[in-house]
C-alpha cells in the first residue's frame, strides 16, 4: 500500500505520557502536544476532532496515518494504534509505523553513534544505536538496566539522547540529553518517504519487554538490590 503524502496526514504519538497529535495538509502543520498521563484515551479523539478543525479539516480528508510504533508505555501504544487502526479502516487509508527509538535518535542529527535511550520504568531503559550521518540502525531495540549498557565494540565516544536521562544520567555510558520527539517529528520522518506504509491488517507495536510488570516479591527483590 502506498502513501499519498498530497493528501493531509495525521501522526499520534501516545508511546509516553505526553498525548501528540500532528497534521500535514498543502505545506502547512498543525499539533497538539499535552501532557495528560493516564487520559490519553479520553482526550485523544476530542483533541483529534479540534485539531482537524483547526486545519479546517473532517477525517474523511485524511489520507494517510503515522503512529508511533514503540517501544514505549504499553498502554499509550495500544491507544495511539487503536484510533490510527480504527481511522484507516474506515477509510482504507494506509499507516505508517516509526520506531520510536528511532524517532528519538533522530534528534541526534549528523552524529555516527547516536545511544537513543527512553525510560522504560521498572528500573529499566528502552535502549538502541543509531548512525544518524547515514540513517542507519546499530543494533536492535533492546530494554535492560541503565549500567549494563555498553559502547558497542570498538567505540570511544557517542552522543546520547531520549527521557532515560531524565532518570538515569549517571548511569548511562554516554553524556546525552534528555529530549524526545513530538508528533510533528514522526510525522516529518514519515515524509521522508524512508518508512514503508502498510494497510491496517498488518500494523503491530515493536514489544522488547515480555512482561509489563513486576510482582510485589519481585519488587521487593528489585528494591534490595
Amino acid at each position: 500500500m502506498n502513501a499519498d503524502f498530497s493528501r493531509p496526514v495525521l501522526a499520534i504519538d501516545t508511546s509516553t505520557s505526553y498525548l501528540s497529535l500532528a497534521i500535514y495538509a498543502q505545506g502547512q502543520t498543525w499539533s497538539h502536544h499535552e501532557e495528560v498521563g493516564t487520559k490519553q484515551s479520553a482526550l485523544i479523539l476530542p483533541a483529534l476532532d479540534a485539531l482537524l478543525k483547526q486545519a479546517s479539516l473532517s477525517r474523511q480528508d485524511l489520507g494517510c496515518i503515522v503512529y508511533a510504533q514503540g517501544p514505549g508505555a504499553f498502554t499509550g501504544l495500544r491507544i495511539g494504534l487503536g484510533v490510527a487502526q480504527g481511522l484507516a479502516l474506515a477509510q482504507n487509508l494506509p499507516l505508517i509505523g516509526i520506531d520510536c527509538l528511532e524517532a528519538i535518535a533522530s534528534l541526534a542529527t549528523n552524529e555516527a553513534y547516536v545511544l537513543a535511550a527512553s525510560d522504560a520504568r521498572m528500573g529499566e531503559v528502552f535502549y538502541a544505536w543509531f548512525n544518524t550521518q547515514n540513517l542507519t540502525r546499530l543494533s536492535e531495540d533492546m530494554v535492560g538496566k541503565a549500567q549494563d549498557i555498553a559502547l558497542p565494540e570498538g567505540i570511544t565516544t557517542a552522543t546520547g539522547i531520549g527521557n532515560a536521562y531524565n532518570v538515569y544520567a549517571e548511569q548511562l555510558p554516554v553524556t546525552g540529553r534528555s529530549d524526545m520527539p513530538t508528533a510533528v517529528d514522526y510525522l516529518n520522518l514519515a515524509l521522508s518517504g524512508r518508512f514503508e506504509a502498510t494497510d491496517a491488517s498488518a500494523v503491530h507495536l515493536r514489544y522488547v519487554r515480555n512482561k509489563v510488570a513486576l510482582t510485589a516479591i519481585e519488587q521487593a527483590a528489585r528494591k534490595t538490590c
